[in-house]
């Protein structure tokens, strides 16, 4: 399992998006830009977003991997239902890049019609994990459609390839390539855990507690 952000400045998000609808509209890539569409015939165009993303200074990617899902044991740990466990995990990826000195706008891609109280409790834990009790760190905190949103699909797509990395896979020359550029970039395997002073592109693998 996997769950990724991508972050940027609220001020830069037009840009950048009308970047990433520019290179869909130059390389005929129509639609969602997702890593489940990555294809040999389209292999230019996905390593020209993975070259265009180091670039821009302004945006920049943290994911966290669960690389056992079936393995999860939630009553022996206390964790409630796996929809719990989801949200905690949300708060350890979204907890580490969040500044009590900036106002953030966080967007959820939406699970169900039924989390707007999860992701309401999620503000608050967020909030006072930095002793913000006015609430004045997180101005905005909703559930989108990523299909709706460019930049959700781009944490979309560089998830996938971590997910694909962490699950050791070798189903598709196209992936791999794709995988392989990244680690190129980040002088480091998609499979381990990334210091936080690894901004640009964090990766962290959750182990569980031992018993």
């Amino acid at each position: 399992m996997g769950l990724g952000a991508v972050v940027a400045p609220k001020e830069s998000v037009r840009d950048l998006s009308a970047q990433l609808k520019t290179f869909k509209r130059g390389s005929q890539a129509g639609g969602e830009l997702k890593w489940s569409k990555v294809s040999p015939s389209k292999i230019e165009f996905y390593k020209q977003i993975v070259d265009w993303f180091f670039i821009d200074n302004r945006i920049r990617f943290r994911c966290l991997i669960v690389p056992n899902k079936a393995g999860l044991d939630h009553a022996k740990y206390n964790q409630g239902s796996h929809d719990d466990f989801i949200y905690k995990q949300y708060f350890s990826l979204l907890s580490k890049v969040l500044s009590p000195q900036d106002e953030h706008n966080i967007y959820i891609d939406i699970k169900d019609s039924r989390s707007a109280k999860k992701v309401a409790t999620l503000r608050d834990i967020l909030c006072n994990n930095r002793y913000d009790f006015t609430g004045e760190m997180i101005d905005r905190i909703q559930h989108v459609r990523s299909h709706e949103v460019e930049l959700m699909q781009l944490a979309d797509f560089l998830l996938g390839a971590v997910v694909y990395r962490n699950r050791h896979l070798e189903t598709s020359a196209a992936k791999t390539q794709l995988a392989m550029q990244i680690e190129a970039h980040i002088a480091r395997s998609l499979s381990r855990s990334a210091p936080l002073s690894e901004q640009k592109f964090n990766v962290f693998v959750w182990k569980p507690r031992v018993a």
